[in-house]
């Protein structure tokens, strides 16, 4: 499983990609609520990108895919990534994509896909704007 049960433990998995020894996406689960993922660069995006979609329905929260180290995101990377959000919407949580950088953001530009996914220019955005939705619906 690749969430982690603790808002102070961040977890990186490893494997092998093409004979080079590889870091998959480090988890932190930051709150009950809200888990980010550190995302890695193609080819390793799109299996990073399953994984979550394998193991989202088992503890569902609002999710922060951080792309800063994304320099591209390919055909299979966005399928994946608009199944992921049809998952996370279908429990009423949100997902956010936070530190694009600009050849990536080109891409959902083209795409059109900038009006479809939530977008931060930082993960401490994210997680304010999921805290202040999360504060608001506990409180109405």
């Amino acid at each position: 499983m690749y969430f982690v049960p603790y808002a102070d433990e961040v977890h990186a998995y490893h494997g092998v990609h093409f004979g080079k020894a590889v870091t998959l996406m480090a988890i932190q689960q930051w709150s009950d609520n809200i888990t980010v993922a550190e995302l890695s660069d193609e080819p390793i995006l799109s299996e990073d990108l399953l994984n979550m979609l394998d193991d989202y329905d088992s503890h569902p929260t609002h999710v922060v895919l951080n792309f800063a180290t994304v320099g591209f995101v390919s055909s299979s990377a966005i399928s994946k990534l608009l199944r992921l959000r049809k998952r996370i919407a279908s429990q009423h949580k949100r997902l956010i994509l936070g530190n694009v950088r600009s050849q990536t953001w080109g891409i959902f530009l083209t795409t059109g896909l900038d009006k479809v996914f939530e977008f931060t220019n930082d993960i401490s955005t994210a997680l304010a704007s999921l805290q202040l939705g999360i504060a608001t619906s506990h409180g109405e």
